[in-house]
């Protein structure tokens, strides 16, 4: 007799429960807090969290942004990347300014302290990447990355548009 069976809990007709996870979002989501686990830790000297430094680094590529495109790009809600990008503004990294085009709209861009930050942990940002191709393979980054790209970049039925 198993727990679930000394416990009364009976698995639901059609429930399979396979001994491993195949969940591509279950394992998306460890491969994710694996890999967000080294670049923090390698970040932390510098202050800045990895899901800040990937912020910043958007915003450099775009020079300036309205919330709108930031968080399409960055695929995330804007509510989500409004919280973000507080603190990076509490710290001066970032400038939101109402667009004079559209004063409904917001428009992001790095501060001269932001591209500073980004120069400052650019090494730490390649100990991380250096330390994952080390273990992973550089070949088998390359190819994991482009595949991440694709699966970041697709549409998938029954998904709502971020």
């Amino acid at each position: 007799m198993n727990d679930r069976q000394k416990r009364g809990v009976a698995v639901p007709e059609g429930l399979n429960i396979p001994p491993q996870a195949t969940c591509h979002a279950t394992y998306l989501r460890k491969a994710t807090r694996r890999i967000t686990l080294l670049y923090d830790a390698l970040l932390a000297p510098s202050g800045l969290r990895s899901t800040q430094r990937s912020i910043l680094m958007q915003i450099a590529r775009c020079e300036v942004a309205s919330m709108s495109e930031l968080a399409a790009l960055l695929l995330i809600d804007r509510s989500a990347l409004a919280q973000n990008l507080k603190p990076l503004e509490r710290e001066g990294w970032v400038q939101v300014q109402v667009d004079p085009a559209d004063k409904r709209s917001r428009l992001v861009s790095l501060t001269r302290a932001g591209m500073d930050k980004l120069l400052e942990t650019q090494p730490l940002w390649q100990q991380a990447q250096a330390s994952f191709e080390k273990t992973y393979g550089a070949e088998r980054a390359v190819v994991l990355r482009q595949a991440l790209i694709d699966v970041a970049a697709g549409e998938y039925e029954g998904a709502d548009p971020v």
